[in-house]
């Protein structure tokens, strides 16, 4: 089985267009695995919750989560219906990496989800590092002071160990780091 091909079919249904595979998805993104498994069935056969499971045993990247035979994705949604997550005190840090032509109106304007439903922050300097190098080959860290964001009333999430989210980050809140 071509679990890489399988986990970014699965990952675009959640995460994007739910309504090309017929799922209905709650208000916290949930689908029923059943579901899913039906929509996949002509592409891939015959699947399993024990293949979603072992998918995402194999997967570096922590995409979705599996709870009462249901599943999500973590973060990453584009959906025109906001998935509503439960709001998490950050840690005190945290770090978005982005493309240098971005600096000025980010610096101005503060972070916004742009198409996404949630800015995406990283919790290190080096995933920060790898996702603005989908933007830029030497792109730009921004310090993110969360913590001192979340005491003036910013709502942050968790995405999974890595990723949190956020609304939107005013600029008083980056810095370069």
């Amino acid at each position: 089985m071509n679990y890489t091909q399988l986990g970014k079919e699965i990952s675009f249904a959640l995460r994007h267009h739910p309504e090309q595979y017929h799922l209905v998805m709650d208000e916290q993104g949930w689908v029923e695995v059943e579901q899913l498994l039906k929509a996949l069935e002509d592409k891939y056969g015959q699947l399993t919750e024990e293949n979603i499971i072992e998918l995402m045993q194999c997967s570096n990247k922590q995409r979705y989560e599996l709870k009462n035979h249901k599943i999500r994705a973590y973060y990453g949604h584009s959906l025109q219906s906001k998935i509503k997550k439960e709001q998490q005190v950050p840690p005190h840090i945290l770090y978005h990496g982005t493309a240098k032509r971005f600096i000025p109106s980010i610096m101005q304007k503060g972070l916004q989800p742009m198409n996404r439903q949630y800015v995406h922050l990283s919790l290190d300097k080096e995933t920060a590092l790898q996702v603005g190098k989908r933007h830029d080959s030497s792109p730009i860290i921004l310090k993110i002071e969360a913590y001192k964001a979340y005491q003036d009333g910013i709502s942050f999430y968790l995405g999974n160990e890595t990723v949190w989210l956020s609304d939107s980050i005013p600029p008083q809140y980056i810095s370069q780091d």
